[in-house]
């Protein structure tokens, strides 16, 4: 269920914004800065925990996952796709996981759920890459990849702007998500191991 299969897709709609930032004199390093300027900004939103500035995050986030499209893109048409751009590209993807996600939390005053959803994002982004480190390719497929993390806070954004009250067992809709990620993510993580692992051997 990984939106992370539809990259091909999302990077011929960007191409207009390539071309647009590649006109305009943009890097790609600086448009991986830029996206994690707008994943803070997002995170500033969440920690409010104020109706209207949970929908202004969410559209931040979702910014923030177009941004991160676009400077790998953008380093292909230049011709300047590096292994040092990979890697600045995987480091400011991480710490818009750990900031947003804290964001969120501490928008709710839940540091608990916080945690565990943060080392569930985390633990699914590490088993990608070090698949990829063992020479199996570049994991992105299981239960909830980036992609799909970032449409989910989007989308709860924008209902928690809406809903503010309990929905489920006393939770709110961010308490819900974080909830989601949790569980999903550790899950997504041992998913991608058992299959390297069968892969392997």
């Amino acid at each position: 269920m990984t939106l992370d299969k539809f990259r091909p897709l999302a990077e011929r709609m960007l191409r207009p914004f390539v071309s647009a930032a590649d006109t305009v004199g943009l890097s790609p390093n600086g448009v991986s800065v830029l996206s994690l300027g707008v994943a803070g900004a997002a995170a500033a939103a969440f920690v409010t925990g104020e109706p209207q500035w949970y929908a202004v995050g969410g559209l931040l986030v979702l910014l923030n996952g177009w941004l991160d499209l676009v400077d790998g893109a953008l380093a292909r048409r230049q011709g300047i796709a590096s292994d040092g751009g990979d890697l600045l590209d995987h480091v400011i993807d991480r710490y818009p996981d750990l900031i947003i996600i804290g964001g969120l939390a501490a928008g709710v005053d839940s540091f608990a759920l916080g945690f565990l959803a943060v080392t569930g994002v985390l633990m699914t982004s590490y088993l990608g890459t070090q698949i990829q480190a063992v020479g199996l390719g570049r994991a992105y497929g299981g239960l909830v990849g980036r992609a799909d993390r970032l449409v989910l806070i989007t989308i709860a954004g924008l209902v928690a702007a809406v809903v503010t009250g309990p929905v489920i067992a006393g939770y709110g809709v961010i308490e819900i998500l974080l909830v989601f990620f949790a569980a999903i993510g550790h899950l997504t993580a041992l998913q991608r191991f058992w299959g390297a692992w069968s892969d392997l051997e």
